[in-house]
């Protein structure tokens, strides 16, 4: 089901702007603040209703989905792809690599990581390369820290013991032993990632410092919305569903991971 949901978005991401005859930056003063449902001055439907400019929601919401989830799935891929590396150096040949790695990792995990998004994305601005960038940079230690983890256990199998007794390289043996096994502890993290990173993103934007203004994004509209919550509560409240349904999804898929790896 959660699986289902999730690909449900991916659709409407890449597919959505080509089945909703609307613009989402397209304003219109004569329509502002036209509740779901209600007829446009052109005689279409607004089927979420419109801000306080005349804008389509349900434009929006799809436009924000595309913002959402192509930054949520390049922050992951970025950070799981750094920490995947870093975490192989630091299980595998341990030793100072390991103490340098990690306790970078501690320094930063020190630090919330959302007011650390906050300062490198004030310091960069707004932008969609600066919020992939920030995000990426604030997570690569869960991931290095989940594949530290598995690749310490890996790394004492008596297979491995074998190949390095059989001067097997330790490109092959990482290759081979080694990278299969954190895979799937990788995987469910990377799954939980892009629900924390679909939020990271919204709350970024909510505060100004995510995507420029002309680009929709969840955060933002919610933004725009909450000024307007008791007059027009559909402006901030169907972003906030489509995100927290995101979100749960997300959490769903995870738990379906973690169960499945724990009866392999």
């Amino acid at each position: 089901m959660a699986q289902a949901v999730i690909a449900l978005y991916v659709l409407v991401a890449v597919f959505g702007p080509l089945l909703i005859p609307y613009d989402a930056n397209v304003t219109s003063t004569i329509d502002r603040l036209q509740p779901p449902g209600a007829s446009l001055d052109d005689g279409t439907t607004s089927w979420l209703g419109t801000d306080q400019v005349g804008r389509s929601i349900i434009a929006q919401v799809i436009s924000g989905s595309r913002v959402s989830m192509l930054i949520a799935a390049a922050t992951v891929g970025i950070a799981g792809v750094l920490g995947l590396v870093l975490g192989l150096i630091s299980g595998y040949f341990g030793r100072w690599g390991d103490s340098l790695i990690m306790r970078l990792g501690d320094i930063q995990l020190a630090f919330p990581s959302i007011l650390l998004a906050i300062l490198i994305a004030g310091v960069l601005g707004p932008s969609v390369t600066n919020v992939i960038f920030t995000l990426a940079i604030t997570r690569w230690v869960i991931f290095a820290r989940v594949v530290r983890a598995s690749a310490l256990v890996a790394s004492k199998s008596e297979a491995v013991e074998g190949a390095k007794t059989l001067g097997v390289t330790n490109f092959w043996i990482i290759v081979r032993y080694i990278l299969p096994r954190v895979l799937g502890p990788l995987a469910v993290a990377a799954t939980v990632q892009v629900g924390l990173m679909v939020i990271a993103e919204a709350s970024l934007s909510f505060l100004g410092l995510g995507v420029p203004l002309d680009q929709a994004s969840w955060g933002s509209i919610i933004a725009n919305g909450r000024d307007y919550l008791s007059s027009a509560w559909w402006i901030a409240a169907f972003p906030g569903l489509a995100l927290v349904i995101l979100v749960v999804a997300t959490g769903m898929a995870t738990d379906g991971k973690r169960a499945a790896n724990q009866t392999m």
